[in-house]
């Protein structure tokens, strides 16, 4: 079966007049990379960050061009100098780990919690040692990971945390936000966000020095850099326009209503599918929320009797927009090749195996895709709840096919 969901769009006249205003006025950037108040961008940058400040309850928030850019920004304002290790997932996008490698540190992956596929901290202390000096922590597919115990282990070993919420933005855990439950995160403002503006970022954080150091890093800040404990003296043109911090300001006020839609259709979807044996719906905790940027799926191939490769096949037959594997970053040849890492010999000869399809944290993640995996893309569509039944009905159809329902 065929059906063509509404892909999801946030945008109305209210981003049309927002970008027509400004190019009206036609300034189009308020950045000049010198001692003057222009150092901190135009009045709509400035605006979008204090609207972003008070809605996430945060003393900073600082708008850059990408979430990329965020993260480059929030690794460098730590300071991190080459050979510093930072512990970080694999299942993430591909500039969670090059942010840490662009200030010369080493990424050191370590496991996934299956409950939630956020960085485990059962594992965490097993990867630290004296070279560590951050957690990069990912809130993959909408919602947060286990700040509590990560946060305890950091504070520990005295070391600081990065959160990557740009799937996540909106959700909480205990009340608070995440990307503000890190001494350093933020989210993504790019096309297939929640909100987005085009490309864009938000860098948060309630720690005065690192917010410092970010504002120099997004805006060539060794033009003014008089800072003797900052050692990071390069900066760059990471900086937002005045078109798209308009459009961004109008998206953060309908954040709510869209983020409500989500999590209603996907809560029916979860209602939908408990009824079918052999799958596991995403398991939110007490005291969690989820925006569901994703919406995943575990399969249980000892009860279903076929492998996920049937399923997701049989599923996609019946017109279920469904993909079956996410990113594993182990298996980029970028972290297979030691050739990268030649100036750190200790990668290798302490830590076999680190960067192999041999080391238990690639066999993880590879196992999660070729075995369990499976999961909607409930970003990219603007579900209704016709489109939630017909998506159930389609896996009733599977699984009666199964003999499971």
């Amino acid at each position: 079966m065929k059906k063509k969901f509404k892909e999801f769009n946030s945008f109305g006249i209210e981003e049309v007049n927002a970008a027509h205003k400004v190019v009206k006025t036609g300034v189009l950037s308020g950045f000049i990379a010198n001692h003057e108040k222009e150092f901190y961008g135009g009045k709509y940058v400035k605006k979008l960050e204090e609207d972003f400040k008070k809605y996430f309850n945060c003393k900073y928030a600082i708008s850059v061009n990408s979430w990329t850019s965020g993260l480059v920004c929030a690794v460098g304002a730590l300071n991190i100098k080459p050979g510093d290790e930072i512990i970080v997932s694999p299942w993430t996008m591909s500039a969670t780990a090059t942010a840490i490698i662009a200030w010369g540190g080493i990424p050191i992956f370590s496991e996934i919690d299956l409950n939630n596929y956020c960085l485990d901290p059962k594992h965490l202390e097993n990867k630290i040692n004296k070279r560590t000096k951050a957690i990069m922590v990912t809130d993959i597919f909408g919602q947060s990971a286990d700040y509590k115990n990560i946060n305890t282990i950091a504070k520990k070993y005295k070391l600081k945390v990065i959160s990557d919420t740009a799937q996540a933005i909106g959700s909480k855990q205990s009340k608070k936000y995440s990307g503000t439950l890190s001494d350093i995160g933020g989210f993504s403002l790019n096309r297939h966000k929640h909100i987005h503006c085009g490309e864009g970022g938000i860098v948060l954080t309630n720690d005065k020095n690192l917010a410092n150091n970010v504002f120099k890093i997004r805006n060539h800040g060794e033009v003014i850099n008089n800072d003797k404990k900052f050692r990071n003296l390069i900066g760059y043109n990471l900086r937002l326009n005045e078109i798209e911090a308009a459009i961004a300001i109008v998206q953060l006020k309908k954040l709510k209503k869209i983020l409500n839609k989500k999590i209603k259709m996907a809560e029916l979807l979860s209602k939908n599918l408990k009824k079918c044996k052999g799958l596991t719906v995403p398991n939110i905790n007490g005291d969690y929320t989820n925006v569901y940027y994703s919406y995943p799926i575990k399969v249980n191939d000892k009860i279903t009797k076929k492998s996920k490769k049937e399923i997701f096949n049989m599923l996609k037959n019946e017109g279920v927009p469904i993909n079956d594997k996410y990113v594993n970053l182990l298996e980029y040849k970028l972290y297979q090749n030691k050739n990268l890492y030649n100036e750190y010999p200790w990668i290798y000869s302490k830590k076999k195996n680190l960067y192999s399809k041999k080391n238990k944290v690639y066999k993880q993640i590879n196992f999660l895709n070729r075995k369990v995996h499976l999961d909607i893309a409930f970003c990219k569509y603007d579900f209704s709840e016709n489109d939630i039944n017909f998506i159930s009905n389609a896996f009733y159809k599977v699984w009666k096919k199964l003999k499971l329902l």
